[in-house]
């Protein structure tokens, strides 16, 4: 596969790794953008991933209100000083992010969030509803765990697809910030209401 230019910069702007690296990664993982970022990770040449470990305690709790009130959300991003905390870059990402939860409803912020029992379940109804279209037994578990996959893609936030850039994920846009803003950035916790909606949902 073509390692283009434009799939470099897409790599440097997330991780901060140099040309030659990026396209080394890109290259070992035959166009893939997250094995890439992966291999430059365990390379120790993704700056992103060396901030990872670094606290982050400052941010911002973002409000937002959509439908003339109808949906509200408020989620709290964080990041490792008040500067960053203030910063253009580091605001329109807390925007980004309340936009995208009022928008694709998710459940969990990151994979590891979802209850086992949740996850059982949801492989259950998916492993029933293969025996019901008729699925070949030998082939049910691998539909159980692509359709597990499907669910965590729609749920978990760091998953999601953006909604302005159906190409990039909420890990990614997460990810070119934290490049940007040279600090580990964090989305802590959310919540969002539905006017109308159960208050045990």
């Amino acid at each position: 596969m073509d390692i283009t230019t434009d799939m470099i910069r897409e790599l440097r702007t997330a991780t901060g790794a140099g040309v030659l690296d990026c396209r080394e990664a890109l290259t070992d993982a035959k166009g893939d953008f997250e094995k890439a970022v992966d291999f430059l990770r365990e390379k120790g040449k993704a700056t992103a991933a060396k901030r990872s470990d670094r606290a982050a305690s400052q941010g911002v709790v973002e409000l937002y209100s959509h439908g003339e009130g109808r949906v509200g959300v408020m989620v709290e991003v964080n990041c490792e000083t008040d500067f960053v905390g203030r910063s253009e870059a580091f605001r329109k990402l807390a925007h980004e992010l309340s936009l995208q939860i009022a928008a694709a409803e998710p459940k969990y912020i990151k994979e590891d969030d979802i209850p086992v029992a949740v996850l059982e379940h949801e492989a259950e109804i998916a492993r029933t509803r293969a025996k019901e279209e008729g699925k070949p037994e030998a082939i049910i578990e691998k539909i159980v765990t692509g359709r597990l996959e499907k669910y965590k893609d729609e749920v978990v936030l760091l998953r999601q697809s953006y909604i302005r850039d159906e190409d990039l994920s909420i890990e990614n846009l997460v990810t070119e910030t934290i490049g940007k803003t040279g600090e580990n950035i964090v989305i802590r916790r959310f919540h969002r209401w539905e006017l109308g909606e159960s208050i045990d949902k």
